[in-house]
């Protein structure tokens, strides 16, 4: 399915609607599938994290420290377990959630991190 714009100059696909729509997002945006994989990011994650669009394909665990990675796969196995979100990080900058995504039928695809401004803020 594509839509077309104004005229009918350009036919849009679904795809390119999706990453326009993602990468318009002020806030850094990152999904990682089931095996912790960089699957995708966003033009503000890309700017965001220090090795940008490097990162793509990598590891997500590869980029944090044994402590972060901890927390990672806890919220993780609570996912595989129906969790939908977690807030993970909470301080002065970030207020910075795991949220899972699922499949039309429920299974667990993989997960993002959602970035949000501190609390009171």
């Amino acid at each position: 399915m594509g839509f077309t714009s104004r005229g009918g100059r350009h036919m849009v696909t679904e795809l390119e609607l999706l990453q326009s729509f993602m990468d318009s997002l002020k806030d850094p945006f990152l999904f990682a599938d089931r095996e912790h994989v960089i699957r995708y990011m966003n033009k503000a994650a890309i700017a965001h994290y220090e090795q940008g669009d490097a990162l793509l394909g990598t590891s997500l665990l590869a980029c944090h420290d044994e402590a972060s990675q901890r927390i990672i796969l806890e919220v993780f196995a609570e996912m595989e377990a129906g969790l939908d979100e977690r807030l993970i990080t909470d301080d002065a900058r970030w207020r910075i959630y795991m949220r899972a995504v699922r499949s039309q039928y429920g299974s667990l695809l993989g997960y993002y991190e959602r970035y949000e401004p501190p609390a009171g803020r």
